[in-house]
């Protein structure tokens, strides 16, 4: 009987930011988690946000993060599925990730039943209602002759630029930790509970929001957020179809609405 049993859920892991001690600081925290879950791992999903930049020209990919990456090849070559859904900050990967790591990667939110359960899944970025300003944004980000045009750049202009605007981002900002606005105020709540009203999912699963949150919606359906890990080190765990939110060696136990 395989041991293999649970299903892990993380997110915004921002990996670049603050600077490039704090980073590889907190690079080798998740090699030491994903070391641990690796042992009854049956599926992995990075929910968005992994790099707080990256981008792939055709013959390079960014330098760095050498350990995650490895690690990440090492679990997919092991028959672990480990599933990379782009994020905000990391959408353009164009190929490598998925040829040279192994990863399956996720453009959108993707509907998947896991142990008997419906789930809806997705970084979360541009959903629900507001945000104006991001989902043009994103329609500049995702548009191939922006994205050609960007690549035209020298890799170390590209990164600077990327750097300038890191610096300004709330990852970034650790000092100005953000707060659970009410469930009414919360976007993704209000699109999960909006997506109830056409269809059931037993649960919605999301990153971005870099609040840890566990948000019952009905008496069967639950909203997730998995939080991040510049300050909360937060993630979730599936295992017999029951969903709960930890946390790796962290000083927070529980998500910020309970």
């Amino acid at each position: 009987m395989s041991l293999k049993t649970k299903t892990y859920f993380a997110s915004d892991f921002h990996l670049g930011v603050p600077d490039h001690a704090e980073s590889i600081k907190r690079e080798r925290k998740i090699i030491s988690w994903l070391n641990e879950i690796q042992k009854d791992a049956k599926e992995i999903y990075l929910v968005g946000d992994v790099f707080d930049f990256w981008f792939e020209w055709k013959r390079a990919a960014p330098r760095g993060h050498v350990r995650i990456l490895g690690k990440l090849a090492e679990i997919c070559d092991a028959g672990i599925p480990v599933h990379f859904f782009t994020g905000n900050h990391d959408l353009w990967t164009f190929g490598y990730l998925e040829k040279e790591i192994g990863l399956q990667v996720h453009r959108a939110p993707i509907q998947v039943e896991l142990q008997g359960k419906k789930c809806f899944i997705g970084h979360g970025d541009g959903l629900g209602p507001g945000d104006k300003g991001y989902k043009f944004l994103k329609k500049i980000f995702t548009n191939r002759i922006c994205q050609w045009l960007f690549s035209r750049l020298h890799p170390n202009a590209s990164f600077w630029l990327a750097s300038y605007f890191s610096d300004k981002s709330r990852i970034s900002n650790v000092d100005t930790d953000e707060i659970f606005k009410g469930e009414e105020n919360e976007w993704l709540v209000r699109y999960s509970k909006d997506v109830l009203t056409k269809e059931h999912f037993d649960y919605f699963i999301f990153g971005h929001r870099h609040l840890p949150l566990d948000i019952k919606l009905s008496d069967n359906s639950q909203y997730i957020n998995l939080g991040e890990w510049v300050n909360y080190n937060s993630y979730g765990v599936m295992e017999n179809g029951l969903l709960n939110l930890n946390f790796y060696d962290s000083k927070f136990s529980k998500p910020v609405n309970h």
